[in-house]
């Protein structure tokens, strides 16, 4: 037996009015989660333990095993894992988003957030801007800042997602850009003076960078400020294959999910051309899950797609359609007649993490729905999956990192 998740990263939401009382999920057109459903096992799972906080990184243990409560130590400790950031066991990370701010205002507390992802900048002009900041923060002269180099310690990693590490530091409470867009940010800045500086700083730095400059003649979003938050100390987590009995692969854009294979012992696999956004390799995606399970001998492959979570914190119920349907048509359908073809018995779960509703364009912790269909069984399924299938069946898994031993039963 084979197994294989399709994570839909924030693909679960509220009824929309304009989608005539549906969620993007009911409103996407789906043949194929459909066809799977008809022979399916679908519930409601709860993947964030009431009260913690609903991001991806608790949410995403859940989905793999891990309970929360038990192993997790901040969100960018897991990123840096990912991208090989040297963290001692007093070291603290930060993730260090490329956001976008407004434009205009003479006090930086009085700017908003328009943008968390500036644009779904690419990595290879966040690299360039990155780079900027750990210039000037390492050389400027010391009458005109101050050089925080010797305790803190910049690396790029992927798309807007960056990180900050600081040398023998304390975990402070910071807030998630995209759980404040378009707020003052004057409410939500560190009460760390040094991290609070560097944000201003980095304004001062960044918004007039021929990146940015050139990305306003294009029309798109400037990444003209730093943003400090999901602070932590370095995890530990149990090995995947130990817990579980089965060799396992993450297949993700995102560094954080990279970082949890890392410190899970399971093996990334790299796609070309994924990159978290709704224009990303889906099928590239599909066709190396199939490959690891069907040539490369691993029993368990975790697909982490970004894009619906995305679209959710763009506000847009169309693009989380449009990349609903993308999942379906080029990854699960494509999986499913592949590994069919092949002869291989296997258990797909399909899910997402946590809900990401257009309306409020963040995370949300309410539970989400699950599919798990069997290859080699018959089961009474429903003619859809969604969350309103999902809430009729009855079916509640409270504790949702046991939703595993389920997947992966004898």
């Amino acid at each position: 037996m084979k197994y294989i998740v399709i994570l839909c990263d924030g693909m679960a939401d509220e009824p929309i009015d304009r989608l005539e009382g549906k969620t993007p999920l009911e409103a996407a057109r789906t043949p194929n989660m459909d066809r799977l459903a008809k022979n399916a096992e679908i519930g409601m799972a709860r993947t964030v333990p009431e009260g913690m906080a609903p991001g991806s990184d608790t949410a995403n243990l859940s989905v793999i095993g891990y309970d929360p409560r038990k192993y997790y130590s901040g969100r960018s400790p897991l990123e840096a894992l990912s991208i090989g950031a040297d963290m001692g066991k007093d070291d603290v990370s930060f993730r260090c988003n490329l956001v976008t701010l407004s434009e205009g205002e003479e006090r930086y507390e009085d700017h908003t957030i328009l943008d968390h992802s500036s644009g779904e900048i690419s990595t290879e002009d966040a690299a360039v801007l990155i780079e900027a900041l750990k210039n000037e923060f390492a050389h400027g002269s010391a009458s005109e800042r101050p050089c925080y180099a010797p305790g803190y310690i910049f690396y790029v990693g992927t798309s807007y997602r960056h990180l900050l590490i600081q040398n023998n530091g304390k975990v402070v409470d910071l807030t998630a850009p995209h759980d404040i867009l378009t707020k003052r940010i004057g409410d939500y800045l560190p009460s760390d003076p040094v991290l609070r500086d560097m944000m201003v700083r980095s304004y001062d730095i960044l918004k007039d960078h021929p990146i940015n400059v050139k990305r306003r003649a294009e029309g798109k979003n400037p990444a003209n400020s730093a943003w400090f938050w999901g602070a932590g100390t370095r995890p530990a987590l149990t090995s995947f294959e130990e817990k579980n009995g089965v060799k396992g692969a993450m297949i993700s854009a995102v560094d954080l999910l990279k970082g949890i294979a890392v410190g899970a012992g399971m093996h990334n696999i790299i796609v070309e051309g994924a990159n978290g956004g709704l224009h990303t390799n889906y099928r590239g995606k599909g066709q190396a899950a199939v490959k690891a399970l069907t040539e490369d001998g691993y029993d368990f492959v975790y697909v982490h797609i970004e894009a619906p979570d995305e679209m959710g914190h763009q506000g847009s119920a169309e693009d989380k359609i449009c990349a609903i349907e993308y999942i379906d048509d080029q990854v699960i359908g494509p999986v499913t007649e592949a590994l069919e073809k092949s002869g291989t018995d296997f258990r797909m779960l399909i899910m997402p993490d946590h809900p990401t509703p257009v309306r409020v364009r963040t995370h949300t912790s309410d539970p989400v729905p699950y599919m798990i269909y069997d290859s080699t069984k018959l089961v009474q399924g429903k003619d859809s999956y969604n969350e309103k299938t999902g809430q009729e069946t009855g079916v509640f898994i409270e504790k949702g990192y046991t939703l595993i031993d389920h997947l992966l039963e004898k």
